[in-house]
């Protein structure tokens, strides 16, 4: 999925779809940041000190390194001098679910209700969207994680507080490291890294031992408001679905994924050759939208299709199945209840 800046309209409807659709839709390319560039400085270091100490010397442990701070280039090339070890972090994105899987809570959030670690973030503050730099500074945050390339807001929140941008959208093990690097949490990202990839080769595992055929395919479809039905290919659900030892995308989806997008409009009469072996339904947040997916489900193309026929349809609370760390372990428990019967 290409980077860029993030369309301001996104989060007003206060669902997780609308956060995929109108963000990803307008973004352009911009710079990719990685962490090797980042360096540790102490603000006591002196101008003489030798510049080529090993990175064990350069960053202390989070016991010893408060006040510390060091050099962090960001997902959009900034150059920050951020704190080695964050204390009060605000996020500001769709996966604060990462940063609760390397134990960092954070003081602020862009809040959405019905996830799945709601009662963990039950304390943080919402900063609203747009971040609301007022609420920001009332939180005394030493850090800001920035989920969005738009160089106006960015300019604005730095002020408050040294700030990184952040892909929301690169893969969950990326997310994760990179954070890590960010968070002074690195053993404990390695560490979630690993447990993540035995626990989902044995989910996969299971559910191969209780009927799910190699190379079977599947498919992710939600509707948003104003009755449009969406296919979901690189964001979500799919990216667990898709990958190794998972299920395939049909032709058509995989279309969708070589272009580098996470969802597409379709008409529900493309339905039949986009539909896979497995077919999983995400349902909306708003009424209307649920009206809609009502109306689908009872239509005669619908029920026309292989998997419908054979109870191979499953659903899914669209804020529930995220793409964050904490909502993947859910998924990795929910999926197998739900398609072993």
């Amino acid at each position: 999925m290409k980077k860029g800046i993030r369309n301001t309209a996104v989060l007003l409807t206060l669902t997780w779809l609308s956060i995929l659709l109108l963000a990803c839709g307008n973004q352009a390319s911009t710079p990719s940041a990685g962490t090797d560039d980042s360096k540790t400085v102490s603000e006591t270091q002196t101008e003489g000190e030798d510049g080529d100490r090993s990175n064990q010397e350069q960053t202390s442990s989070a016991d010893n390194s408060e006040g510390e701070t060091r050099m962090f280039k960001d997902w959009t090339g900034h150059e920050v001098e951020v704190p080695v070890t964050p204390k009060r972090v605000i996020y500001h994105g769709e996966v604060t679910g990462d940063l609760l899987a390397l134990g960092v809570i954070p003081v602020g959030i862009l809040r959405q209700d019905g996830t799945i670690f709601d009662d963990q973030v039950a304390q943080a503050e919402d900063v609203g969207f747009p971040l609301s730099v007022e609420k920001a500074l009332t939180l005394n945050p030493d850090l800001i994680i920035f989920s969005n390339s738009d160089e106006a807001q960015y300019d604005q929140i730095s002020k408050v507080a040294p700030t990184v941008t952040f892909d929301s959208f690169a893969s969950l093990d990326d997310r994760m490291r990179t954070l890590g690097d960010l968070l002074n949490k690195k053993p404990e990202a390695e560490a979630w890294i690993t447990a993540h990839q035995k626990a989902t080769e044995d989910m996969w595992q299971q559910l191969h031992e209780n009927g799910l055929k190699e190379g079977e395919t599947a498919s992710v479809f939600t509707m948003y408001p104003g009755n449009r039905l969406f296919v979901m290919a690189g964001a979500g659900l799919p990216q667990l679905l898709y990958g190794k030892d998972g299920m395939k995308p049909t032709a058509e989806i995989q279309k969708i994924l070589e272009e580098g997008m996470g969802f597409a409009e379709i008409s529900t009469e493309k339905l039949p050759e986009i539909a896979g072996d497995r077919v999983f339904i995400l349902d909306p947040v708003t009424d209307d939208a649920k009206q809609s997916t009502k109306e689908l489900l009872d239509s005669t193309i619908w029920k026309s299709l292989p998997a419908v026929k054979e109870g191979k349809v499953y659903r899914f609370d669209l804020v529930k199945a995220s793409s964050d760390a904490t909502s993947r372990e859910w998924l990795l428990k929910e999926l197998p209840k739900q398609i072993i019967q």
